[in-house]
């Protein structure tokens, strides 16, 4: 990880927490969900940990991170470095008071909240997510997510399975 982490090296004279430390609190916080001022006080104040985690995102460390670890998992199990076939499908998660106006209906499920609409390789690796109102088709979602995973991929993929939801019925053509 730390050639991923290491925006500026280990002895910068800015740095005054270890970016082991740092980081360590950036992974208590996806783990327990909890709110960043709920960060145990053994580790960095959670402003450095949170300042820090927005210099990752912001600099595109995690999505590389994925990128080549997918690429490295693929190799292991003896495929080639990037994919040439999508799994396509969608979940809906219930939301919560605070989702307010984003959260729709969707009537196939029965639930209000949103919609996450996931690209996987064949080996079950995240190629692309879209995240959407439950009351989104999903037909509608596949350009953009088609797109996503064609910028992920470098277009490699050339087939994508997905379930009826995804097509196009005669009847709406």
């Amino acid at each position: 990880m730390a050639p991923y982490l290491t925006l500026m090296t280990e002895d910068a004279p800015q740095r005054d927490f270890p970016l082991r430390e740092v980081f360590n609190g950036l992974r208590y916080i996806v783990r327990t969900l909890a709110p960043w001022r709920w960060m145990p006080h053994d580790l960095p104040p959670w402003q450095v940990a949170y300042q820090q985690s927005q210099r990752w995102i912001k600099a595109g460390v995690f999505d590389s991170l994925a990128h080549d670890l997918r690429a490295v998992l693929r190799i292991a199990e003896g495929r080639k470095k990037s994919p040439t076939a999508a799994i396509i499908d969608s979940r809906t998660l219930q939301s919560t008071p605070e989702s307010g106006a984003r959260a729709g209906y969707d009537g196939a499920k029965r639930r209000k909240g949103s919609k996450v609409h996931l690209a996987v390789d064949t080996l079950g690796h995240m190629l692309a997510l879209y995240v959407t109102a439950a009351d989104e088709q999903d037909r509608a979602q596949v350009s953009e997510l088609a797109k996503r995973v064609h910028e992920e991929t470098g277009e490699t993929v050339e087939t994508a399975y997905v379930d009826q939801g995804y097509t196009i019925d005669a009847h709406f053509a």
